[in-house]
């Protein structure tokens, strides 16, 4: 197979398509609103690029056939892709990308009740960080891995699920604010991967030191590569056991600059306090009177 047919989706997904092209062009119209370094851009488009490779070309096909291809794919689905995403602080850029009229409807979107209770959760940092080591492990039961691979809607579940908690977990993590307003606090930030790492280098380890065949789905469905069942198994573990720990490692460095920036600054543990939900509202209407006086 040449190059280019690497490039080939395995299995085409209009959906997935969609939210690459949205995010693109959302990024590209907030760069002329916000100001992007252009190591935020290499950041971003990297990131989306390697989702985008795991997700929609032939690797795909090796990952259903492979189990230390799957390991590989994961890798980047959960965290080597939304750490560097989110490393360029696309979020606000993304928001810039959107028509006025939409920036609007999202602020009020926003203040209602039932949106802010739903942020706490997808942002709390005790729920985030469990919900990011359980789909790790969750996953890889032998039983659940096996209907997992054999059932379209099933795969397609892991794999989203594993992308979705990635960004929640980076989101967090790589938070450069003091708390409150950030939901995880400096010192949390560089705990949690230690954290966080622990379980998936222990599951590696024994994945890679079993000496019988844990998943044989495999062998099943027909290995790709000319490989025994041990040492594909062996090479899976060691990549959720080493180059897993390793992004991980890589978050903690970044939050710990963070948490010495702030310390420096005499600003840790020394966060804004939250503002009253009135308050909230006043903030959201003198926003989108900004936006009327620069529209």
């Amino acid at each position: 197979m040449d190059w280019l047919g690497w490039l080939e989706p395995w299995e085409f997904s209009p959906t997935l398509l969609v939210c690459f092209f949205a995010c693109g062009v959302l990024f590209v119209r907030g760069q002329r609103v916000h100001a992007v370094t252009r190591t935020r851009q290499w950041l971003f488009w990297v990131g989306m690029a390697l989702l985008y490779l795991s997700l929609h070309t032939m690797l795909d096909y090796y990952a259903e056939r492979m189990f230390f291809m799957h390991r590989i794919q994961h890798l980047v689905l959960h965290h080597l892709g939304p750490l560097v995403v989110m490393a360029a602080y696309p979020g606000q850029v993304l928001r810039a990308g959107l028509p006025l009229s939409w920036r609007r409807a999202l602020a009020r979107f926003n203040q209602t009740w039932a949106v802010r209770n739903l942020i706490a959760i997808l942002t709390n940092p005790i729920i985030v960080p469990a919900l990011f080591i359980f789909l790790v492990v969750v996953w890889l039961i032998p039983s659940v891995q096996f209907y997992s691979m054999l059932d379209w809607r099933l795969y397609r579940l892991m794999n989203w699920s594993v992308v979705i908690t990635g960004f929640m977990y980076w989101n967090l993590i790589l938070d450069r604010r003091v708390s409150p307003p950030a939901a995880m606090s400096p010192g949390g930030r560089v705990l949690s991967p230690i954290v966080t790492m622990a379980p998936q280098m222990v599951a590696g380890a024994i994945i890679a030191f079993t000496e019988r065949d844990l998943y044989p789905l495999f062998d099943l469905c027909g290995r790709a590569i000319a490989m025994d069942a041990q040492t594909d198994q062996m090479i899976g573990g060691l990549t959720m056991w080493i180059p897993a720990a390793m992004t991980e490692v890589i978050g903690l460095m970044v939050a710990l600059r963070t948490l010495m920036r702030l310390s420096g600054k005499g600003r840790w543990g020394q966060g804004k306090k939250t503002p009253h939900p009135t308050a909230h509202a006043r903030i959201a209407t003198t926003v989108q009177r900004g936006d009327d006086g620069a529209k």
